[in-house]
């Protein structure tokens, strides 16, 4: 298993450099100005504060599962950044790297933890959660296994699709998770009183984050 990163550079597609439609002159005398006869133009008006596009570099990790000895990749794990959910490179980029392994025997986990953002394509089923796990084994697609649940419901596990014959270990995505904040002390970091979520969570699913909370004493 290695550890491969995607590296691109992008702007903001909202944005553009434009071409002034204004020229800088140099001012007129105060004796041109008499003699010319014409009249004086009325201060300036005050700048205003804009953005212009800034190129910047997105690296994006990917977890690769090859085999010992001739190097074939076997699957692919893909955690979903922001900009593969929003229209612009980021997300073409990632496309088209799906495609190809989709018509490979190459097997694709595709883990979806954000909730803001359009969805990557499936074909027949329009279910709605808010969070998906992905399991496309290479040897039965066009199906794939889908694991869709909500911010209220646990991570689900999952297997890790291997060559045929090869024990397939589970994924527990929740326990590890639970490791990492406790190893990375979060519940010290996070202040929770303040806490505010982005994109905010329906009224049902705050009722619930507070709730659950304040039965672990991180908010009163």
């Amino acid at each position: 298993m290695s550890l491969e990163v995607r590296i691109y550079e992008t702007a903001d597609d909202n944005l553009s450099i434009g071409i002034p439609d204004v020229n800088v002159i140099q001012p007129k005398t105060k004796t041109e100005l008499i003699t010319s006869n014409v009249a004086v133009a009325a201060p300036p008006t005050q700048p205003l504060t804009v953005n212009i596009p800034m190129t910047y570099q997105v690296r994006e990790g990917y977890l690769e599962i090859r085999e010992r000895g001739s190097q074939e990749l076997i699957t692919l794990i893909e955690i979903l950044s922001p900009t593969n959910k929003r229209t612009g490179k980021g997300r073409q980029m990632y496309e088209e790297k799906r495609e190809e392994i989709l018509s490979s025997r190459t097997h694709l986990i595709e883990i979806d933890l954000l909730r803001r953002g359009q969805k990557m394509p499936i074909v027949g089923n329009n279910v709605e959660s808010q969070y998906r796990i992905l399991v496309c084994r290479g040897n039965r697609r066009p199906k794939a296994d889908l694991y869709a649940f909500n911010v209220q419901n646990q991570m689900p596990a999952f297997p890790l699709p291997l060559r045929s014959g090869d024990t397939e270990p589970i994924i527990n995505l929740q326990e590890l998770f639970n490791q990492i904040y406790d190893i990375a002390s979060y519940d010290l970091k996070i202040d929770y009183h303040n806490w505010e979520v982005i994109p905010p969570l329906s009224e049902a699913d705050t009722i619930w984050a507070n709730a659950w909370l304040r039965d672990r004493n991180l908010r009163e």
